[in-house]
């Protein structure tokens, strides 16, 4: 699933978008996991209802970063990366998951 969201980078961020050609955040992770045969709810809310709670130091690449109290999700790559479809005017992107502390919520695993 990751290399699958990875494939994604440099498409870019359009609200309510999940793929193949633009994505928003948690139309990436739809996409991704779509591509494996797992439906899941296009809502950063709804996401967080699903799979089970990882805490921050057990995460492995997959699982769903969910920040801006769940307002937006990324994907964890592993080595403290996640890639995510940020906001409008950018693309999908890897970004350190140390530069969103403030905003993190926690995680979940699909997988």
């Amino acid at each position: 699933v990751v290399g699958i969201a990875m494939a994604q980078i440099g498409k870019p961020y359009v609200w309510a978008a999940a793929g193949p050609d633009s994505f928003d955040c948690s139309g990436l992770i739809v996409y991704a996991f779509g591509q494996l045969g797992i439906s899941l709810p296009h809502s950063s809310y709804a996401l967080w209802d699903l799979g089970v709670p990882v805490s921050e130091d057990q995460l492995e690449p997959g699982d769903i970063l969910f920040f801006d109290g769940l307002g937006h999700v990324g994907m964890y790559i592993g080595g403290g990366e996640f890639v995510q479809a940020p906001h409008t005017g950018t693309d999908v992107q890897v970004t350190p998951l140390s530069s969103y502390q403030n905003a993190y919520v926690g995680a979940r695993r699909i997988l």
